[in-house]
């Protein structure tokens, strides 16, 4: 998770997925970005389970497949 980015975008780095979100890291503004863009991203229903507060985050997406999820994630 890197916030104050110039764009929105997600980068898999080894096992790693890193996202640069636009928000500051204030009240809670880049958690609701993530969850806002990866669920239209998706088109699933996304949840921030743990991470509210450090740059590594762990999400609960809702009816997805791992591979459906690595695909978007991906760009293939």
């Amino acid at each position: 998770m890197k916030p104050r980015s110039k764009e929105f975008r997600i980068a898999v780095e080894g096992e790693e997925v890193v996202i640069h979100c636009l928000e500051e890291p204030v009240g809670g503004r880049v958690n609701a970005e993530l969850v806002k863009r990866l669920s239209r991203l998706l088109g699933k229903r996304v949840e921030l389970l743990s991470g509210h507060t450090s740059r590594q985050k762990r999400l609960l997406i809702k009816d997805a497949c791992k591979s459906e999820v690595e695909c978007v994630l991906t760009g293939e």
